[in-house]
């Protein structure tokens, strides 16, 4: 899959036009709900549209991508907006290295529905989010998709694209409450694609006797 998305980096913004307004309202929530001057994770970052946004409110942002393609996209639009308070690496969400805790935000945006396994990166996610801070999880709800942004997607899977869950936002809040990892709110972002903005908060340890 990697491959796929190496080939459409620079044609994928473009793709991702019919669907802007949801994609665009999807990455200003996400931004808003980062705390100032956190130290931000972006997973399956593509060309970097929640990590520019992020950036506007953190100290520091880890941009990452399997596909290098798409991070260079991303770079090129972090120097023409001129934001130097972004990183970027090639990472694996389902493996990543950095230690328990790390973060103070962790997003992975629009990928959860590609994944044969979505329950293994949430997890990987959650173990690297700092107690007090937010794993936040805006989604495609293709399974809320009406007919008309169907046929594009027919268009997108003869191209090479394919999703493994149809989520709706019914079915997204449910599989995330089944990992058992603290409350999850669903806002629901409506576009031709809508998006399910899910928000994990992971507590922080309870405090000592006194």
């Amino acid at each position: 899959m990697t491959a796929f998305w190496d080939r459409w980096a620079r044609l994928y913004d473009l793709t991702q036009w019919t669907n802007r307004r949801a994609n665009a309202a999807a990455a200003a929530r996400t931004a808003e709900r980062i705390p100032a001057g956190a130290r931000v994770l972006d997973c399956a970052a593509g060309t970097g549209l929640f990590s520019l946004a992020a950036a506007e409110r953190a100290g520091f942002v880890l941009c990452t991508d399997l596909s290098e393609a798409m991070l260079e996209q991303a770079k090129r639009k972090a120097r023409r907006r001129g934001l130097a308070n972004l990183d970027f690496a090639r990472r694996d969400l389902t493996a990543l290295p950095d230690p328990e805790n790390s973060f103070d935000a962790v997003i992975a945006a629009n990928v959860l529905h590609l994944l044969p396994a979505p329950d293994k990166a949430v997890r990987e996610l959650w173990r690297v989010t700092a107690p007090g801070g937010r794993l936040l999880l805006p989604t495609y709800l293709q399974g809320k998709t009406g007919a008309a942004y169907g046929v594009v997607i027919k268009i997108y899977q003869g191209a090479g694209f394919h999703y493994e869950h149809a989520f709706t936002p019914e079915t997204y809040r449910a599989f995330l409450e089944c990992l058992g990892l603290g409350h999850v709110t669903v806002e629901v972002i409506p576009g031709r694609l809508p998006v399910g903005l899910a928000v994990l908060q992971k507590p922080k340890p309870a405090d000592g006797p006194f």
